[in-house]
């Protein structure tokens, strides 16, 4: 203990007598570990928050489509051949022992509309869809004004709509938008209610929508033959039975048989987040092959400094190699010195990584959050570039021949 206390002493003052040089030469690890910790704190910021803004189902909830949800690429020419989710299947969900609500739902996707009053109206941005009352609560929607629509809106087919609170915003600014006229292309329906507000998810509103009835939603935006199916639970502790059921009635009204794959899609807050944690760990191991190559680049400069020294301490190590310095002590004094070295510029970058991380946050509003992992990676990786590039050039300095070198001037 006492030799290594030694050597880092020495390492300590070589480091403070050429505090410039030792500078320059941190700059690569610093660099490298600042960019480990601010992407590595970005990302899981970014995970945490989309992974909150994703519980948009509620306990217990999920959903059953034809083409998967899923983030980046869908070869939605494959998903196309498969039969519609139709409203009869829909409603042959709802005698099932643990589900509680569907909601049979109707989308254009793709296609935003323009809702409008006499005086105002939004920007062609707003998803229209079709439903029934079970649309709230299977979707986990709280309204903050009014009502949803009832069996008795759908029966007398009830032109009746409930908004989102960005539509709100727009159409009835300080206001209650409660009995009050909106229009979707060019025809009239009466606001029954306002939603709570939802949030963001990924960058974008969940509050710029608009739900109408079914039948009110075939007769002004066209009739879809493939539904949105969402389901609720009777409770969250029979979330995995419903969904064995949903399965089981659903393949058997579809014809499948067998070991046929099912061919559509349920999913639920535990999938969407698993999906997004499996791409922002994609995400996250690109970033760290990236910032490993800043680290190379600073061990290599930690390389070359540390033969400089040794060339410029050839005399004092053959001095103390004729004292009685043993080979492994010369070693152990320059690798010391190197990951002395690594591990201060280590510490710099994780400082400054953290407090970009930090700053983005509390200035900016980007979700970030400093993992612990992040840094004892960033600090580990700094000490291991010292260790694999120190080796070297303390290996030559532990091989000088003592008379050779007190020769040096």
């Amino acid at each position: 203990m006492r030799a290594f206390l030694d050597n880092l002493a020495l390492a300590l003052d070589t480091l403070r007598g050429n505090p410039l040089r030792s500078m320059l030469t941190l700059l690569g690890i610093v660099i490298g570990a600042a960019t480990v910790v601010a992407m590595m704190s970005l990302v899981e910021g970014f995970r945490i928050s989309v992974n909150k803004d994703l519980e948009w189902f509620g306990a217990g909830g999920f959903q059953v489509q034809k083409i998967p949800m899923a983030f980046g690429h869908v070869d939605r020419a494959k998903y196309a051949k498969r039969p519609d989710l139709t409203r009869e299947q829909g409603e042959a969900l709802r005698s099932l022992p643990h589900v509680r609500y569907v909601s049979i739902e109707a989308y254009h996707q793709g296609r935003p509309e323009r809702i409008a009053t006499r005086e105002r109206a939004t920007k062609p941005s707003i998803q229209v869809g079709g439903g029934l009352p079970d649309y709230a609560p299977a979707n986990a929607i709280e309204i903050a004004d009014g009502r949803f629509f009832t069996d008795t809106d759908i029966a007398v087919g009830g032109r009746v709509a409930v908004i989102g609170a960005d539509v709100a915003d727009v159409l009835f600014p300080g206001e209650s938008a409660v009995g009050k006229e909106i229009r979707i292309r060019s025809a009239p329906f009466t606001v029954v209610g306002v939603a709570e507000r939802r949030g963001s998810t990924l960058g974008g509103s969940r509050d710029g929508w608009v739900t109408i009835p079914l039948d009110p939603y075939y007769q002004v935006l066209g009739r879809v033959t493939d539904h949105h199916i969402a389901i609720q639970a009777t409770s969250p502790e029979d979330f995995q039975k419903a969904q064995d059921e949903v399965i089981a009635r659903l393949r058997s009204l579809r014809g499948l048989r067998g070991i046929q794959e099912n061919n559509f899609e349920l999913f639920s807050n535990e999938t969407m987040t698993g999906t997004f944690n499996q791409f922002a760990a994609v995400v996250a191991a690109a970033t760290f092959a990236v910032t490993l190559l800043a680290l190379v680049v600073g061990g290599i400069g930690v390389m070359n400094i540390m033969l400089v020294s040794v060339a410029e301490r050839t005399r004092e190590i053959g001095v103390r190699m004729a004292l009685g310095a043993r080979r492994r002590r010369i070693l152990s004094q320059f690798v010391i010195e190197a990951v002395t070295l690594s591990l201060l510029g280590g510490i710099l970058g994780v400082l400054l990584g953290a407090g970009g991380a930090i700053l983005a946050r509390e200035v900016w509003g980007i979700p970030s959050s400093v993992p612990a992992w992040a840094v004892l990676l960033s600090l580990l990786s700094a000490s291991g570039a010292g260790v694999v590039f120190g080796i070297y050039p303390a290996i030559r300095a532990s091989r000088l021949d003592p008379v050779e070198a007190m020769r040096t001037e």
